[in-house]
């Protein structure tokens, strides 16, 4: 697999990853507007492990503060994250749904679903339901105000993500506005419900390449490099996103996922573009 190749496909995955636009998406869209070959099970082990890696890092301390809390243990420096001693079920808890999806409809999420057209109307949808979401939400609740319902609604909709084109912190996000959290700590939250859901993604990928004879020795380098360039970009996106949702509302996300939901549905119908 040609290097350039690797980077490119590394930093789409970054970005859309953590952007609300679905990573899904554009992954299957590149490779066909580039005319590239499928890169295969093992480069997606490599995005996994490296947007697994840029969250670990970007919430390391998040994550040393939730576990202590949950324990009663004050290990941290957040105040939001010591006032709600709680988040560390509530996340274990809002982990269940898409853990239970991904068992039931792996299959069809791999295959069938995989359609351009499905991919097309989730991208609308979801951008329909993100601009519902932005003018219906308070936004009054941080992460400390975070409740047993709103962990509950944000994971169930976190199980819509098996269906491509959904976008994992897309949907959430607009789970967490629509359970008037603010802008930042729906996506705060998002992040680190992801956690667990994309480290059992990775986990399911790695068992299924050793299954399949591991890492072919080509595919070191590349394998290497795309973990590498996913996590140092999705630090980056994740900081970046954080920030631009202190002052900034989605509406532009909005935007972006109807006309790119558009021309994935057009390419479908004209060009014969297939997603799988």
């Amino acid at each position: 697999m040609p290097l350039y190749q690797v980077i490119v496909l590394a930093l789409i995955q970054a970005v859309t990853e953590f952007l609300p636009i679905s990573s899904t998406a554009h992954l299957a869209l590149a490779p066909w507007l580039f005319g590239w070959k499928d890169p295969g099970l093992t480069f997606d082990i490599a995005l996994h492990a490296g947007t697994l890696l840029a969250i670990l890092i970007y919430f390391l301390r998040d994550w040393i503060q939730i576990i202590g809390e949950g324990f009663g243990i004050h290990a941290g420096y957040d105040p939001q994250l010591r006032q709600n001693r709680r988040l560390l079920w509530l996340l274990a808890l809002g982990s269940i749904p898409i853990g239970a999806a991904g068992l039931l409809f792996s299959k069809q999420a791999e295959s069938t679903w995989r359609s351009p057209y499905v991919i097309g109307t989730m991208l609308i949808v979801v951008g329909i339901l993100m601009w519902f979401a932005e003018r219906a939400s308070r936004g009054k609740k941080d992460l400390g105000q975070v409740q047993w319902g709103d962990g509950i609604t944000i994971g169930v909709a976190q199980a819509l993500a098996v269906v491509p084109g959904t976008s994992r912190s897309g949907i959430t996000i607009t789970a967490g506005l629509f359970r008037s959290l603010t802008r930042e700590a729906a996506a705060r939250f998002s992040f680190l419900l992801a956690t667990p859901a994309i480290a059992a993604a990775a986990a399911k990928d790695l068992w299924d390449m050793r299954k399949h004879g591991g890492l072919a020795p080509e595919m070191r380098v590349p394998f290497a490099l795309g973990i590498a360039v996913s996590a140092i970009a999705g630090i980056v996106v994740i900081a970046y996103f954080l920030k631009y949702l202190r002052r900034k509302s989605l509406m532009p996300f909005v935007y972006y996922r109807i006309g790119f939901g558009i021309i994935v549905i057009a390419l479908a119908a004209f060009f014969r573009f297939n997603a799988e």
